[in-house]
């Protein structure tokens, strides 16, 4: 057998013996530490390691734990035939779950109608953290063959779905064109991989016709985010620091909705992204058609226009919480995008030079950023005298 075949064969066996860990939630360490005693009655205080005696989880932990098992044992056996497994019986046992759990622990949930549509997103919110990883992924698999979307975007947004599940839950939700849960993605998933983001970008810089309607949805809520900070900055009842912060935001949510199309407003979530590695990222636009790369680098030039034309438009992430303005947090920065447009240049500049339409698009974006440089030069200039001055005084 050669070296090749074993090494192949390892891994394939390794994957075969996968299974659920031990411990599949976040034990209570305050139940764990003070029960541990050394093993020995005179442990050498300066060995690397010290052999401990009562190692014991608590109760609750365990009921949690066995809790997980049973529901995950049952879900299994309803997914092997989803034709006969349909939507509010898998609510109905969420429901159950994770009521089962809320009991265990303790936690309130507030006044929330068991009947009405939001409830089970209500118990996800408040104990999906107590349910693990492997229960989570097993429920998000349901989610999708069930298609229950609002679920899914719950999961994403409160962190429960593992980094494993990604590549086979982005791959779905494209196919589905669930455009909102695409997005989600982008601004939750903890640690998404290459064929993730080149499966995003295509989707948004070349979309289908059939995506089109979802995209548009993403569009409606820029426009009401920014029809929001109009009435804010309009606002006779708002003085003082609150006003000059609405009118800001307008400034910026301005600058962020027009002149972009559709799939070009949910780039903005992969720009700011901090879950996405510039190493990803460039591994990602190399397996671009030259089509989908001139549309990104033009995408990118709009934003350097942007930011020539209205330099004033800066970060306002206090206007997230105080005003309710949620979109401020997802406008790129001038660094953003200069940070995207170096990527996409250092690492695919000779794919690039072989489409005639880069060659504009690069000069268009070489003149933008001259004067943006000129800009740059005179603010430091004006801001080392006003040092100076400052030192003096």
């Amino acid at each position: 057998m050669s070296l090749l075949e074993v090494i192949t064969k390892a891994s394939a066996e390794s994957q075969s013996l996968y299974s659920p860990s031990e411990y599949p939630i976040v034990l209570d360490p305050d139940s764990i530490f003070p029960n541990l005693k050394p093993k020995l009655d005179d442990p050498n205080p300066i060995s690397a390691a010290i052999p401990l005696n009562g190692w014991e989880i608590s109760q609750t932990d365990s009921e949690l734990i066995e809790l997980g098992k049973k529901f995950t044992t049952e879900l299994k056996k309803k997914l092997k035939n989803p034709v006969k497994f349909d939507r509010a019986e898998f609510l109905g046992m969420v429901n159950a779950f994770l009521e089962k759990i809320r009991d265990k622990v303790g936690v309130s949930i507030g006044v929330v109608d068991s009947s009405n549509e939001g409830y089970t997103l209500v118990l996800v919110e408040k104990v999906g953290e107590y349910t693990g990883k492997d229960v989570a992924g097993f429920v998000l698999e349901a989610c999708v063959v069930l298609e229950v979307w609002e679920l899914v975007g719950t999961l994403i947004a409160n962190g429960l779905v593992s980094s494993s599940c990604y590549k086979d839950l982005v791959a779905k939700i494209v196919a589905k064109r669930r455009t909102e849960l695409v997005c989600m993605c982008l601004r939750y998933a903890s640690d998404l991989g290459s064929s993730e983001l080149v499966m995003i970008l295509k989707y948004f810089l070349s979309p289908t016709k059939d995506a089109y309607d979802s995209i548009v949805e993403v569009r409606k809520e820029w426009e009401s985010q920014a029809l929001l900070a109009a009435e804010k900055a309009s606002d006779r009842s708002l003085s003082g620091k609150k006003l000059g912060m609405a009118k800001e935001a307008v400034v910026l949510l301005m600058v962020a909705y027009d002149g972009f199309s559709s799939a070009e407003l949910c780039l903005h979530y992969l720009l700011v992204s901090k879950n996405v590695d510039e190493v990803i990222l460039s591994s990602a636009v190399s397996k671009l058609s030259g089509k989908e790369m001139v549309s990104l680098l033009r995408y990118l030039g709009k934003w350097l226009k942007k930011y020539e034309r209205f330099p004033q438009a800066g970060p306002c992430h206090k206007a997230s919480t105080t005003l309710g303005l949620k979109a401020c947090d997802w406008v790129p920065k001038l660094e953003d995008v200069l940070k995207c447009t170096g990527v996409m240049l250092d690492e695919n500049y000779s794919a690039l030079v072989l489409h005639p339409e880069f060659h504009e698009e690069l000069r268009s974006i070489n003149k933008v950023v001259g004067s943006l440089t000129l800009e740059a030069r005179l603010c430091c200039s004006v801001a080392n005298v006003a040092d100076k001055l400052k030192a003096e005084v």
